[in-house]
């Protein structure tokens, strides 16, 4: 199942995914995607790095589907943290 790592950046908490180029971005589209276990675990290898040089926090697999090469999340909770945004609206109360 082709997967990416994600984790949230140390100094700001954004979500950012690993690229290509061993970057962490905050643009799921630009992840480097593991298609196997053996990709997945050299990703795995780079994040553990990352997060003992405190880049990054929490790092993780991430479960993806890929549309003409490009990777969307499967899960609900995995599309919220892409999109960059709250889920809710703020309620004003009337008084």
């Amino acid at each position: 199942m082709p997967s990416v790592i994600t984790a949230n950046r140390l100094v700001d908490g954004i979500v950012v995914y690993l690229s290509e180029n061993d970057n962490w971005l905050t643009d799921l589209t630009a992840a480097r995607v593991a298609e196997d276990e053996a990709g997945l675990e050299k990703l795995n290898a780079i994040a553990g790095q990352a997060a003992a040089d405190h880049i990054i926090v929490g790092p993780y697999p991430m479960a993806v589907d890929l549309d003409k090469g490009i990777p969307e999340p499967k899960s609900v909770r995995e599309r919220i943290r892409a999109a960059h945004r709250p889920t809710i609206t703020a309620v004003t109360e009337a008084r």
